[in-house]
């Protein structure tokens, strides 16, 4: 584990604070040798990655700003990575949003400004990340995003996010077709629902997690580190033949028709 991404270089975008499951990736990246650089969306963001860094003696990792609603500072942030590393190995794309009043409720009051927030954000910037950073993996490499079953089956008061986590993983499927041929993987991660930032902004959410304990196969809560360590795994060799996926990391839940 500990020698499986050496000498890879890897973005990581979507860290907010200690407790984002981008977070615990870039630990267990950092422990299997990967150089790493992270993008940030304002300076608060930035402060508290710093702080991160140093806490795990990160110090050489780049800090890039990045909007994902701006397709020139993504081609900005892409052009800071060929400078610094030259190639690109894997992106870690961990990154979505929606206003915290369309996550209750019906879904059919949806604001239209909501809908398109929601999916430029949470799905489109996967597309336009990939853009650009398909001309750095001239040597292959591995895209691999952050779902969750929400986009497969309706959970209540996840509404846009849901909708948006299904063109999320529609668009893995598409962008793995495109660049399968140049040894570019693009898999998503389907994670049972941990306690983050982000996820604090649903409502109930502490409910959702109630039951999904008391029904899961393996009758526990997902950690951090067990999707961490499956990505990985999809961003190390071991991997090679996988590509299109959304690989469930929830314990069992989503085989459940109860």
């Amino acid at each position: 584990m500990n020698t499986l991404l050496k000498d890879k270089n890897i973005l990581i975008m979507g860290v907010a604070n200690k407790w984002s499951i981008a977070w615990a990736i870039a630990k267990s990246f950092h422990q299997a040798r990967a150089k790493l650089a992270f993008t940030y969306l304002g300076e608060k963001t930035k402060k508290s990655i710093e702080k991160l860094m140093a806490e795990e003696d990160m110090n050489s990792a780049l800090l890039i700003p990045c909007d994902v609603t701006k397709d020139e500072e993504i081609e900005n942030s892409f052009n800071i990575l060929k400078d610094e590393f030259g190639k690109l190995d894997g992106v870690v794309h961990s990154i979505a949003h929606a206003k915290k009043e369309e996550l209750e409720g019906l879904y059919l009051n949806t604001s239209r400004e909501g809908y398109a927030m929601a999916q430029d954000i949470s799905a489109y910037s996967l597309v336009a990340v990939t853009k650009y950073a398909k001309p750095l993996m001239n040597e292959g490499g591995s895209i691999v995003t952050l779902t969750y079953l929400g986009g497969e089956r309706v959970i209540k008061n996840y509404n846009v996010m849901g909708v948006a986590k299904a063109a999320l993983e529609a668009s893995v499927k598409y962008l793995a077709t495109d660049l399968g041929k140049e040894n570019i993987r693009v898999n998503a991660i389907s994670a049972g629902p941990i306690k983050t930032l982000a996820a604090k902004g649903i409502k109930n959410f502490g409910s959702l997690l109630k039951q999904f304990e008391e029904k899961v196969p393996m009758g526990r809560l997902v950690e951090t580190e067990e999707v961490a360590n499956t990505a990985v795994f999809l961003c190390s060799g071991l991997s090679s033949g996988i590509t299109g996926e959304v690989i469930h990391v929830d314990g069992g839940y989503n085989i459940l028709g109860y």
